[in-house]
């Protein structure tokens, strides 16, 4: 194919807000911010993951890994991970917009989408336990309310690390590459925030709490 008629190339590609290189780049994921009445009151639910699974005992929101293989888009993988962890039906899922997609300096994204959990009590729930230890709800009043607490932690690049056996291990050859000698040490990126909640169940921090500032934010 001719690359001479750029215009003419360019065309053909969505003018969208694509995060490039992302099925190559990233671990890709996509959460649910799982919407119940309760009360007359709109509320948020919650689960705290189990012990014994990777960021254990911590309160997120449902979700997990798109799978290539199973999930035809990202709002596929918000649905099926809720059901798996919730025990809900997909006909009890109404999903309302997408919220977007945040990009963690972990490397991941996590594409998140707002959902109505059309049932009326959290005890009609059927948790799978291996994943989720429990389950609870708070007023979404609570979250307008409430002003979270705000940190800012260093970013830092490192062009290589030592392993359990004191090797070092070089993740990027500076020298063989002809780089600048200053990219041979760890260089410090931008500052990255992050929010805290408290709650009467336990501290909501991190990607979670980023995604209630940012859904906060989109109903003022």
């Amino acid at each position: 194919m001719s690359t001479d008629n750029l215009k003419s190339l360019l065309s053909d590609i969505e003018m969208n807000d694509q995060i490039l290189g992302k099925e190559k780049k990233y671990f890709n994921s996509a959460v649910l911010l799982p919407v119940i009445k309760l009360d007359g009151q709109n509320h948020l639910l919650f689960q705290q993951r189990a012990q014994g699974i990777k960021q254990e005992n911590e309160i997120c929101f449902p979700g997990g890994k798109y799978d290539l293989d199973i999930d035809q888009n990202y709002q596929q993988t918000a649905v099926r991970e809720t059901i798996e962890e919730l025990g809900v039906k997909r006909e009890e899922i109404n999903i309302l917009a997408k919220l977007g997609t945040i990009v963690a300096p972990i490397g991941a994204t996590i594409d998140a989408y707002v959902g109505e959990l059309k049932i009326s009590s959290l005890s009609e729930l059927q948790l799978n336990y291996e994943e989720v230890a429990e389950v609870f709800a708070i007023p979404l009043s609570y979250f307008k309310d409430y002003t979270p607490q705000h940190y800012q932690v260093r970013v830092e690049i490192q062009p290589h690390y030592f392993n359990s056996d004191g090797e070092k291990v070089t993740l990027l050859p500076v020298n063989e590459l002809s780089l600048p000698f200053k990219y041979s040490t760890p260089w410090v990126g931008d500052k990255h925030s992050i929010y805290v909640y408290h709650t009467k169940h336990g501290v909501i921090w991190g990607i979670t709490a980023e995604l209630i500032v940012e859904l906060l934010e989109r109903l003022d």
